[in-house]
């Protein structure tokens, strides 16, 4: 592993090097050193993918942390993978993005924190110590915490930031008294000792999945952990957004599939829970999603979808795991891993081209854009693929693993058991539902920002796209997205590979049955392959059919060409007949100024969709909180004196009630 250990030290120092240099180097030098700092890690990683054992390293610490052990498994590894990849896109991104941003304000803390920000999360990975692993967790949040805060200028943008802390120091103190529970039963802080202790006690086991599912629950966004999440992911720049929402929140999956390794075979009731808070997860973060007019708020909103969707694969694996299905284990499962690794690359895709579309017309708002295709063609194409690979169309890579998840769930129906039955026939019919309300969303988004006519001179003003730097990381992410859609055999040999190494299984049997689904995904590729042909076929007649000609006027035109920019959807427009079936669901906030007059000088509309657990129980909670604080402040006088008084009454107590319990 000495690689990946060099790997992390150069991740850790690049940062810091590029400060060295002239404001013009700073962001090359992070990039470079980053993106070979990542290649470091990787290659390890691949070692064990490809087939050999998994690699780890002990290290004699002191006598807080003891024995730690890093260790590169196959779950490990394939997240590593993840990492590694998607960040060095994300760096690479990072340098053209980050030149807007270089005569007006010093970057210096962004370019050391982002790379550490990418070193803590390999080191969570693959860290074996419990007391170790929060440092690193712990590193990885407050990282990513000055990176969401880059525009510290803007009031929202600290509001956003500091409840991302307060959210991640929430979900780290049921991590620390999950560990905590398994420590002091064990007597030791290795995961290795964990094992024994969660398998023999199954009330136990449960008790402290619970706690973990809650605390790594939050960092990946399930509801009703997610309310930190629309906030914190619009307010970072682009590619630190690209990596949250891709990356980061994996970290969370990253521990509940630890847990259920640690745990064993799940009980019935957790798997029940898991599944269930899924799929309502997937409902609730596509259904606020559709009601967004802030493009990255919409996009983190679909990461709670997406996080769901992982949970959907991963419940139908556990209940395979606790009914003894082991095909419905391995599909499950198989879809869960393979989305993690998806959903970073599309989502990723879409955040980066949000980020070109924030640079030339400095808004999120995408009811003031239109018409960007015209003069931004490689963000407009690039993010169509994103959107058709996050509604899971075909052949992309999105279709993939919600077809492995699909089948798990279909499989799991063979249990015949009722109160399985209709959880299963419940998830699959919100899987279906969240896949068309992620088409509605979608067909918005791109219809809305690219299409039609600008609808402000924010979008009209744009005359160009952004540079190779940007663009060439997300013709990568493109370019996987479709070869993973169009050879999903060989993705799916490699991902059950490491279920088969994850998770425990007759894999005899298991190897036997598992070829259904193999000849299901040779059966995709050939009509990928003959879809892409026809298409090619269609694009090619029509180029020379209509090559030198030229076309007079639209036929659905009627002969009218003075179209403006009031006669076309906007976003509230394109959703509300859906959305207005689901008012129950909304908290709407409107601004209005109606017309007075027969000409009125002005009016405006405005809507504004508030989250309904923001709403009704988070700022609740925080008006009770700020009213009990008030009857303090008094005591806060800024009087010296006083305050030397407190700490000699402090003290007096202090001195008493150990006199007291001598």
């Amino acid at each position: 592993m000495n690689n990946y250990f060099i790997g992390i030290l150069i991740l850790l120092l690049s940062g810091f090097a590029a400060g060295l240099f002239n404001r013009k180097f700073k962001t090359i030098v992070m990039s470079v050193l980053a993106a070979a700092g990542s290649i470091f890690c990787l290659i390890p990683a691949i070692d064990v993918l490809s087939g050999s054992r998994a690699l780890s390293r002990t290290f004699e610490y002191n006598q807080v942390f003891g024995q730690v052990t890093f260790s590169i498994d196959h779950l490990s590894a394939f997240f590593i993978l993840v990492i590694t990849i998607m960040s060095m896109l994300s760096v690479i991104y990072a340098n053209g993005y980050l030149k807007n941003y270089l005569e007006s304000k010093n970057i210096n803390s962004h370019l050391v924190f982002f790379p550490m920000l990418i070193a803590s999360m390999l080191l969570v990975v693959t860290c074996q110590n419990s007391l170790l692993f929060l440092v690193f967790w712990e590193i990885m949040s407050i990282s990513s915490f000055f990176l969401v805060i880059f525009d510290s200028s803007k009031k929202e943008v600290l509001q956003a930031g500091v409840k991302y802390l307060i959210f991640m120091h929430i979900s780290v103190i049921f991590i620390i008294i999950a560990f905590a529970l398994m420590s002091i039963k064990s007597g030791s802080f290795d995961f290795a000792s964990f094992n024994s202790v969660m398998q023999n006690n199954t009330s136990f086991a449960n008790i402290v999945f619970i706690l973990a599912f809650i605390g790594f629950g939050t960092k990946a966004g399930f509801v009703p952990f997610h309310n930190w999440l629309p906030e914190a992911h619009p307010a970072a720049p682009s590619h630190v957004s690209a990596v949250m929402s891709g990356v980061m929140i994996k970290m969370g999956i990253y521990g509940i599939i630890r847990m259920i390794i640690l745990t064993g075979t799940p009980s019935k009731m957790i798997a029940f829970g898991v599944l269930l808070a899924a799929v309502i997860s997937s409902l609730y973060g596509v259904l606020y999603a559709i009601s967004q007019h802030d493009l990255k708020k919409l996009l983190a909103y679909h990461s709670i979808e997406n996080i769901g969707i992982i949970g959907i694969g991963l419940g139908a694996g556990m209940l395979g795991q606790a009914y003894s299905n082991p095909l419905a284990s391995l599909l499950g499962y198989s879809g869960a891993i393979l989305h993690v690794l998806n959903h970073s690359i599309f989502k990723e895709l879409l955040f980066l081209a949000a980020g070109n579309i924030y640079l030339k017309t400095r808004t999120k708002d995408i009811e003031v854009l239109g018409g960007l295709i015209k003069v931004m063609p490689a963000t407009a194409v690039l993010f169509l693929i994103g959107s058709a690979a996050i509604c899971a169309f075909p052949p992309l890579n999105g279709f993939i693993s919600e077809l492995l998840i699909y089948l798990g769930l279909f499989r799991t129906l063979e249990i015949n058991h009722l109160p399985v039955m209709l959880v299963v026939f419940f998830a699959i019919s919100g899987l279906a539902l969240v896949g068309t309300m992620a088409i509605l969303c979608f067909s918005k988004v791109f219809g809305v920002v690219f299409l039609g006519m600008p609808r402000s001179e924010k979008s009209a003003n744009v005359t160009s796209d952004c540079g190779l730097s940007m663009t060439i990381p997300m013709g990568i992410l493109a370019v996987l997205a479709l070869l993973i859609g169009v050879y999903p055999q060989f993705v799916f040999f490699d991902i059950k590979h490491i279920v088969y190494c994850v998770f425990p299984m007759d894999l005899v049997n298991l190897m036997q049955v598992s070829m259904v689904p193999l000849n299901i995904m040779q059966i995709v590729a050939c009509f990928a392959i003959l879809f892409i042909a026809f298409v090619t076929v269609i694009v090619l007649l029509k180029y020379y059919l209509t090559k030198g000609k030229k076309v007079m006027h639209i036929t659905w035109g009627c002969g009218y060409n003075r179209v403006n920019t009031r006669m076309q959807y906007t976003a509230s427009s394109y959703a509300g007949p859906f959305l207005s079936m689901l008012k129950p669901l909304f908290k709407k906030i409107f601004d209005i100024e109606k017309p007075k007059n027969l000409f009125p000088s002005s009016a405006h509309f405005h809507l504004e969709i508030e989250d309904i657990e923001e709403a009704y129980i988070i700022n609740p909670l925080l008006k009770l909180d700020e009213k009990f604080l008030t009857k303090f402040e008094s005591l806060q006088s800024g009087n010296i004196q006083s305050y030397l008084k407190y700490g000699l009454v402090f003290l007096l107590a202090v001195i008493i009630v150990s006199l007291l319990i001598g």
